[in-house]
């Protein structure tokens, strides 16, 4: 759904979606294995910049819910992970900032994402949102053993018969010095 200036000159717009699984593409590692619900509004902002300068931004506000799987960081596994959350973000035609004096930003500043002149995609933005909200790093179950390094079985779900990988000698100075602490 592209949102552009010249709809919003017009009135806001206002959104209430069901986004099928496959439509956004959200990389490798994450799926979505159900509708995503969307919902929300998209205003336009006009921000006066000196006497003559008017800069049109967009804030789109909403929320989003979806399931999505994402592989177990250690044995691979499809995870099934409920996502969700809220949004208020704002939009600057890409270039509004330039050539404006270096300066340190503000906190609301780093929050300002840019649109090119036709406006900006809604997929693109819950694209990013649902990124964002992935947790760093996803377990099937705490205790997950993951994979063999040697041979790649997942030791959650079979036993490998793969020699212990010899001990680095780089580590050696660290266990002696483990043995004489002990004593």
């Amino acid at each position: 759904m592209l949102i552009s200036v010249l709809d919003l000159e017009r009135e806001p717009i206002v959104f209430d979606l069901s986004i099928a699984p496959g439509v956004i593409d959200y990389g490798t590692e994450t799926t979505q294995v159900a509708p995503l619900a969307v919902e929300g509004r998209a205003d336009l902002i006009e921000e006066t910049h000196g006497p003559r300068t008017v800069i049109q931004d967009i804030r789109l506000q909403g929320s989003y819910s979806g399931e999505f799987e994402v592989a177990c960081a250690r044995c691979l596994t499809p995870v099934r992970k409920k996502l969700g959350g809220r949004f208020d973000l704002l939009y600057r035609p890409l270039g509004a900032d330039q050539g404006a004096s270096e300066h340190s930003i503000t906190a609301s500043e780093t929050e300002i994402g840019y649109y090119q002149e036709s406006g900006l995609t809604l997929e693109d933005v819950l694209r990013e949102q649902v990124l964002l909200s992935l947790p760093a790093r996803t377990l099937c179950r705490e205790d997950c053993k993951g994979l063999c390094p040697r041979c790649g079985r997942d030791l959650n779900t079979e036993t490998c018969t793969c020699d212990p990988a010899p001990a680095d000698p780089r580590w050696s100075a660290l266990s002696d010095l483990a043995g004489r602490l002990k004593t």
